[in-house]
């Protein structure tokens, strides 16, 4: 029986399957619930904590269908060897003398869709201009700085979202932050705990984490071929809902037009808010560039989300949203008491390196380079895989999602691939909710890779998986 007594909220809006599941969820992340270690039966379970056997039984469905748990016919409910990169949590401890037994296969190959191409990032010219902040400056840059992030490197971030994204917006309205977990837990106090935030399903895990950890009510909202359905987010009780609507995450799709329109008149019939994230809109490959949702907002109802993680390094931790004139005032009343988290000698560094050119030089080579790499992968699953897969959401980013069409689910297509030394990524994590149950699909991240190792993990793949052009021409 669990070893801990969850504490469950029967008026919580949360419902109680999910509070189940949430508490087995972080028992199994901490270590507390070991990995291959079986479960109670749901009738042992229901007794022990007074619930319906509904109650268990859903939340060991979700358990399931999230790759926690898996079923084994006539012996019950065990707990997966969790891999540390495909946890939704990085919380997890290993258990003492367990750590031979869980030792991962060393892969060769990781399909990391957080991975940047490391080899080309001009790290001599980083290198010069963070000596130079530190020479000039002197100490000013160790004291702390302006809240909301260094002036002058705001107003090249301005200067920059204009010309590439058509995002309308001064210095002043610029907040700079160390990620995007720590903008969104920012904002979500400007914007207030007590509104209900609408998400995409499947969307960006971390963002749902930051909001249901400070108690926010979130809600998650299915997507078309065109992205968030705003039929359903009409009746979702929201008015504030977070999008990736220039590279969907996970599935990759462009919101057109049309959409950004319809989502902004909701925003504007609401009094609510659309915060679009814009976490790798500097890669596009196919198709005419499609103004930003802020750059068409004429109603003040977008706050804008970027980053540098993806176009330079992920360490460098510096991303930034762009508030509307009336969130900019919540902010400065209520929020402007807390100090600034990114490193002062890196916004320095950052400012420079932008104010001399250095930034576009190298995002026009990194476009260039990814677009090259993203089209090496597809002819490589081409080759390799045939008609046995279809490729998902090619048309920008660092990342594809296949749907592999060979028998295998997600959790099977996985561990092959992981035996075979290639790490491949789940996209179960990312749903809220799994209507249909998980299905054959899974993410691939191609950014830190070379062609070889794109090239090789495609071949080890197809064979991991039995895909071969033979028996795809058979079929």
């Amino acid at each position: 029986m669990l070893e801990v007594m969850p504490v469950l909220v029967h008026k919580s809006p949360t419902p109680l399957y999910m509070q189940l599941a949430n508490f087995i969820k972080g028992e199994i992340l901490k270590g507390n619930i070991k990995p291959l270690e079986k479960l109670p039966s749901k009738r042992n379970l229901a007794n022990y904590l007074g619930l319906s056997l509904n109650t268990v039984q859903s939340a060991y469905d979700q358990l399931c269908a999230e790759g926690f748990l898996e079923s084994r016919p006539r012996s019950g409910l065990f707990v997966v060897e969790l891999l540390e990169d495909l946890m939704v949590s990085h919380d997890k401890v290993e258990p003492v003398g367990m750590a031979e037994e869980l030792k991962e296969p060393a892969e060769k190959i990781d399909f990391n869709s957080g991975k940047v191409d490391l080899e080309h990032f001009p790290l001599s010219v980083w290198r010069r201009l963070s000596v130079q902040a530190l020479y000039e400056d002197q100490w000013d840059l160790f004291y702390t700085g302006n809240p909301q992030g260094e002036r002058l490197l705001r107003e090249e971030i301005a200067k920059y979202l204009f010309q590439s994204r058509g995002v309308r917006c001064t210095a002043e309205q610029i907040v700079i932050g160390a990620g995007t977990q720590v903008l969104m837990g920012l904002l979500c106090l400007v914007i207030g705990r007590d509104e209900i935030y609408a998400l995409e399903n499947p969307g960006f895990h971390r963002t749902r984490a930051v909001l249901q950890n400070l108690g926010v009510l979130t809600v998650p909202v299915p997507l078309d071929e065109e992205g968030i359905t705003v039929e359903c987010l009409h009746g979702s009780g929201a008015r504030v809902v977070y999008v990736t609507p220039s590279h969907q995450f996970p599935l990759g799709m462009i919101m057109p037009i049309a959409r950004r329109i319809e989502l902004l008149k909701w925003a504007e019939e609401m009094d609510g808010y659309v915060i679009e994230d814009d976490y790798d809109g500097e890669y596009r490959y196919k198709g005419k560039p499609i103004p930003s949702l802020q750059g068409l907002d004429s109603s003040e109802r977008v706050v804008y989300l970027g980053t540098f993680s993806k176009s330079l390094i992920p360490s460098l931790r510096i991303s930034y949203m762009v508030l509307p004139e009336g969130l900019l005032a919540r902010y400065r009343e209520h929020f402007i008491i807390y100090k600034q988290t990114v490193s002062r000698l890196h916004q320095d560094t950052l400012y420079r390196f932008m104010h001399e050119g250095h930034w576009q030089t190298h995002l026009n080579k990194m476009r260039t380079l990814y677009r090259k790499k993203q089209a090496f992968l597809i002819s490589a699953i081409h080759n390799f895989m045939g008609e046995w897969v279809k490729v998902i959401g090619e048309k920008s980013g660092l990342h594809i999602v296949l749907d592999v069409r060979n028998g295998m689910m997600e959790e099977e297509l996985v561990r092959r691939a992981m035996a075979a030394g290639v790490k491949v990524y789940p996209l179960s994590v990312y749903y809220a909710e799994l209507a249909g149950g998980v299905d054959s699909k899974v993410l691939l991240g191609y950014g830190g890779l070379s062609e070889n190792q794109i090239q090789e993990g495609i071949r080890v793949l197809a064979d991991a998986w039995g895909l071969t052009k033979s028996e795809t021409a058979k079929g």
